[in-house]
């Protein structure tokens, strides 16, 4: 009766007339006369509203929140889904723990090698310059290294702008310029990036034999690379067990990121997760595996965050030894070319068949003449 009161003060004895009459012919004043929980009219095959049915309406838009899907006739089946709540998780995952966590690794990373410069100093060669040098890289390997490294510093500085540069860059240069940038940026980056596939296929095929795993690297680990002492050199083939570490981190970690990188690129068309997840559940993972074409860019995008910033907190390390932390090491990849004793005292079983086959080269040519 509490309503009839509040209509019969607002409209009056007239107004109240006129719109029981109007309800009458409309058949409105049969759900006006309602003043029970819409829960109990839930019963009887009727729903809220007194309409037949098996599904309120509370649980259909339930389950359109949850982003099940619907049926439609045209070819995008994404249209089938009304809301899809997992972007939310989604978004908040990426600009919170993917985020806050990619940055303080950078940022660890960065303070850990200047303390380790400071306490240990430029890596020297024990015994000095001896002004011979022997060829550590070919041509072919050190344009491979600079097509993977140059590619890879592009697409870092691109994508951390996409991820950091709304919050760092745009304060400083404004939204327009910053609006240019990102989106030179993101072309860029979404053509460079098949460089870098090209380099990590070149990579992989020149230097897999030299990354296997061997009984020296069980010596380098023991003394931790003779990192931490002057004069300790583990005995070492081409690449040491550091090398060896970051070769394979940069084959899988950059294979990941470049896969998901193409999926982002042709969405909707590269959905590798799903299968992904159903191998993992194998082991037990127990992970969800009917995704839709939407979580699986998604997952994508997530990944190649993940795997883009752990990549970049390794190659930190990676230029450093490679510069300024250790000395004659970036003739290697400039001019191809190693002084004898860097190369005696940081790879000398590398060297020593180098020498070796040197050696019976240069034997058999003499031996021609007599023949």
């Amino acid at each position: 009766m509490k309503v009839w009161d509040t209509l019969r003060k607002s409209l009056g004895f007239a107004g109240l007339a006129v719109l029981i009459a109007y309800g009458g012919m409309t058949g409105i004043t049969g759900s006006l006369s309602l003043d029970t929980d819409a829960a109990s009219a839930q019963t009887g095959g009727n729903v809220p509203g007194n309409s037949l049915g098996n599904t309120s309406d509370s649980d259909f838009w339930r389950q359109v929140r949850r982003g099940a899907a619907g049926t439609v006739s045209i070819p995008d089946k994404k249209a089938g889904i009304l809301v899809q709540d997992q972007g939310d998780n989604w978004r908040a995952i990426r600009n919170g723990p993917v985020s806050v966590i990619g940055g303080w690794a950078m940022l660890a990373s960065l303070l850990a090698i200047a303390a380790f410069f400071a306490l240990r100093g430029r890596i020297r060669i024990d015994s000095g310059f001896s002004g011979r040098t022997v060829e550590r890289f070919s041509f072919l390997e050190r344009f491979t290294h600079w097509l993977t490294a140059s590619s890879f510093i592009v697409l870092a500085l691109t994508g951390l702008n996409l991820l950091y540069g709304k919050y760092v860059l745009m304060p400083v240069i404004g939204q327009e310029t910053f609006a240019a940038l990102a989106y030179w940026g993101k072309v860029s980056h979404n053509y460079i990036g098949f460089a870098f596939i090209i380099g990590l296929v070149l990579m992989f095929v020149i230097w897999v034999r030299d990354n296997l795993a061997s009984r020296e690297d069980l010596t380098w680990i023991a003394t931790l690379g003779g990192l931490f002492g002057a004069g300790n050199h583990p005995p070492a083939k081409k690449f040491n067990f550091g090398q060896k570490m970051v070769f394979w981190l940069v084959i899988l970690g950059g294979g990941s990121s470049a896969l998901t990188g193409v999926a982002l690129i042709f969405p909707y068309q590269i959905t590798p997760f799903g299968e992904t997840f159903a191998f993992l559940n194998i082991f037990g993972f127990g992970l969800p595996t009917q995704l839709s074409v939407l979580q699986e860019v998604q997952f994508s995008q997530m990944w190649h965050s993940i795997s883009a910033l752990a990549l970049i907190v390794v190659i930190f390390g990676h230029i450093y030894i490679g510069t300024l932390g250790m000395e004659g090491a970036l003739g290697a990849v400039t001019t191809g070319q190693v002084d004898e004793n860097w190369a005696r005292e940081h790879h000398n079983l590398w060297l020593a068949e180098k020498e070796s086959i040197s050696e019976a080269a240069d034997g058999t040519e003499r031996q021609q003449p007599a023949e």
